[in-house]
């Protein structure tokens, strides 16, 4: 498999935690992606419990049903897995059967010798650990296969993140935030994976390897940043505030999504930015303009991009793009658009798309101050 191969699986997998997937489903595609990117006969994953003092799941890939039967139960972190619990960093072994960790395989399973575990953390937090077993033609796995398991094992992490934290919003009864919650998720995590999944699958085009690892180092580096998202959408529900003011946002906003689009977005503003718009518009205005930036890239081809704010007695923000231009009236806008409608309604607002003069189109979101 070459390299540009790699990369299209690894994206496919990445923008799978965007999908509306039961988890156990999605970690097994994950284990299955892992074992065939790096080239292994066996593959697992251990998910720990609440508490970290064992394995509540462990996912196996490679065996057949007759290995699995004679193997018996799962195991419970102890021996090897036991030490990745413990101590989580990549652990590579030539020889799995000399560790001195190493607890010893039941009867019937069959026997490993290159070994390579990773844990499945993001930032600080740990879920578990990737394995896998029995390097295909080679001794010992090799530091790109550390790279690929470490980036699917990270994916792994914020699904499982993802799908805990959801459970305890149910828990808590958020009735009355369910929709903002939806809503944030959209415009600031999963918009934000999406661009990540650009982003890898522009690095297919790159000419050199280190182009390509450095290109997916800062996709890893993104994937983990958005999880903070995650939670803070989650606890904080948008009401934290805007470090450096809404201009300086924008101006950051149009800064992140240049490699993502191709080219920087122009960003212009006109009246009191920072002192006339309250901290709840700032945030719509972030999310609206994210979405909008987001979309035209997706699905316009436009090469160019203009943000306008415009603070008077109401805000006017306008997003315009010379892509291809949309098909008006849309017959079925897609949930971004929906969000982007909602928010200027919730704040007494509106939101309008046309054709822009010479091609594109543009968005115009404009709420009372």
């Amino acid at each position: 498999m070459n390299d540009a191969e790699k990369l299209r699986r690894l994206m496919a997998a990445v923008l799978m935690i965007t999908a509306d997937i039961e988890l156990a489903d999605m970690l097994r595609h994950l284990v299955e992606e892992a074992r065939s990117l790096v080239g292994a006969s066996y593959a697992a994953l251990g998910v720990l419990n609440q508490t970290r003092t064992g394995l509540e799941r462990f996912i196996t890939v490679g065996l057949s049903e007759a290995e699995e039967a004679l193997i018996g139960d799962r195991p419970t972190g102890r021996g090897v897995l036991g030490l990745l619990i413990t101590e989580p960093a990549p652990l590579r072994l030539d020889h799995l059967e000399e560790h001195p960790g190493r607890y010893g395989f039941p009867p019937g399973h069959p026997p490993m010798t290159s070994f390579l575990g990773v844990p499945v953390r993001v930032r600080d937090d740990v879920y578990g650990n990737l394995y896998l077993t029995d390097k295909d033609g080679a001794t010992s796995f090799t530091d790109e296969d550390v790279a690929l398991a470490e980036a699917l094992a990270l994916a792994a992490g914020i699904a499982i993140e993802n799908t805990r934290l959801q459970d305890r919003v149910r828990v808590m009864s958020v009735l009355d935030d369910r929709d903002r919650i939806a809503r944030d998720l959209h415009d600031r995590v999963i918009q934000r994976i999406y661009a990540v999944g650009m982003s890898l699958q522009g690095a297919v085009r790159l000419p050199e390897r280190e182009q390509i690892v450095e290109r997916v180092s800062r996709a890893l580096d993104e994937l983990d940043d958005t999880i903070t998202q995650i939670r803070s959408t989650i606890f904080e529900l948008g009401d934290a505030a805007l470090p450096g003011g809404l201009r300086q946002a924008v101006l950051h906003l149009s800064e992140e999504l240049e490699e993502t689009l191709g080219s920087r977005p122009e960003v212009r503003f006109e009246g009191a930015v920072d002192n006339a718009v309250p901290q709840q518009v700032g945030d719509h205005v972030l999310a609206v303009a994210r979405e909008g930036l987001t979309n035209a890239g997706k699905h316009s081809a436009a090469s160019s991009y203009v943000v306008t704010l415009v603070v008077t007695d109401r805000l006017v923000l306008q997003v315009e793009d010379d892509g291809t231009g949309i098909e008006l009236p849309l017959a079925r806008p897609g949930l971004g658009l929906v969000n982007i409608r909602e928010r200027a309604e919730k704040l007494d607002g509106s939101f309008e798309i046309h054709p822009r003069l010479g091609g594109g189109t543009r968005l115009v979101w404009s709420v009372p101050l």
